[in-house]
């Protein structure tokens, strides 16, 4: 997927384990997990918002795009 969620970088910057942020953003810690792995279809914006908010940080310091590779090309 060529949109990158960067959440472990804005953990490892804050000094934060993904236990508390999960349970500041209010959200599972699976599916913290889920995100932080790459393997989210999709981002609540009230979801985006609270991590921003916990983080102090901007969307773009969480999301980031890539040209995706072509495959046969």
């Amino acid at each position: 997927m060529p949109i990158v969620v960067d959440v472990d970088v804005m953990l490892a910057k804050r000094k934060m384990s993904v236990g508390e942020l999960a349970d500041r953003v209010g959200i599972t810690p699976a599916n913290l997990a889920v995100l932080k792995n790459g393997r989210a279809k999709a981002v609540r914006f009230t979801t985006l918002a609270a991590l921003c908010e916990v983080l102090e940080c901007q969307p773009g310091d969480l999301l980031r795009w890539e040209v995706e590779d072509a495959v046969g090309g």
